[in-house]
């Protein structure tokens, strides 16, 4: 996917906005594939009888699959022009997320940092993942490294600047 005209970048994005994703229905390919992809196979994902004598008495969802999840619902809500994840800061698990549950993703800009002479910056996002119930399932924040327009002081100088000389010799 490459950016598109109404993908935000760095410059667009104000403190305080937020964003709430469409939802995602968590299901049993998810957590097997995440199982395969990860290599963990703790038996309160994968295996159903094990899962019945846990407090859960179900399999759950990877914390880290509905985190993955999560951040795929980010990539629309809200569209930005990111270039790379930098760091999580602190991420809270609160809440098991069972087979059959939809979550979305709420994120709102926290900070912002110019960063590389005003060609990026990194966004702080508080980002909360929520249930189909309206309760958080997990929070925390995401830092991530976002491209700017072309800063103005750059553009005002390629405007100015001298245009080339002719290189048209007589013959």
């Amino acid at each position: 996917m490459s950016f598109s005209s109404f993908h935000l970048y760095f410059d667009d994005l104000e403190l305080g906005q937020e964003w709430t994703s469409g939802g995602r229905t968590v299901t049993d390919a998810d957590i097997v594939n995440f199982a395969g992809f990860s290599g963990d196979f703790n038996p309160i994902h994968i295996d159903h009888e094990f899962a019945k004598g846990t407090p859960f008495r179900r399999p759950i969802a990877h914390g880290f699959a509905v985190f993955c999840i999560a951040s795929g619902l980010g990539i629309i809500a809200p569209p930005v022009r990111t270039i790379a994840m930098l760091r999580v800061g602190v991420w809270n698990f609160h809440l098991p997320v069972f087979i059959g549950d939809t979550i979305h993703n709420v994120s709102r800009v926290k900070e912002k940092t110019l960063r590389g002479r005003g060609r990026r910056g990194e966004i702080l996002w508080q980002r909360s993942i929520i249930n189909q119930d309206g309760k958080v399932v997990q929070d925390g924040e995401v830092i991530t490294l976002v491209e700017c327009r072309t800063p103005a002081r750059e553009a005002a100088t390629q405007e100015s600047a001298p245009a080339p000389a002719s290189t048209n010799r007589p013959v």
